[in-house]
């Protein structure tokens, strides 16, 4: 589920919230009732695993096939 941020026109209170795509967007804040406008923020990508190199998507054949040519 996505985490969204809002900043409170009113007060400048930010506020981060858990919602689905589909759910309505905030439109008041919950301390001063004042009107929200979303926030741009990173997106947080985690890449995990042995790595991501050119080397890691070929086959093994095409290595011996190099190699045997040399």
């Amino acid at each position: 589920m996505p985490r969204y941020r809002y900043i409170c026109e009113t007060c400048g209170e930010e506020i981060e919230i858990f919602q689905k795509i589909s759910d309505k967007p905030l439109t008041s804040c919950p301390s001063c009732g004042g009107s929200v406008r979303k926030a741009i923020t990173n997106v947080g990508v985690i890449f995990k695993g042995s790595g991501f190199y050119s080397t890691d998507s070929k086959s093994s054949t095409k290595k011996s096939e190099s190699s045997s040519e040399t």
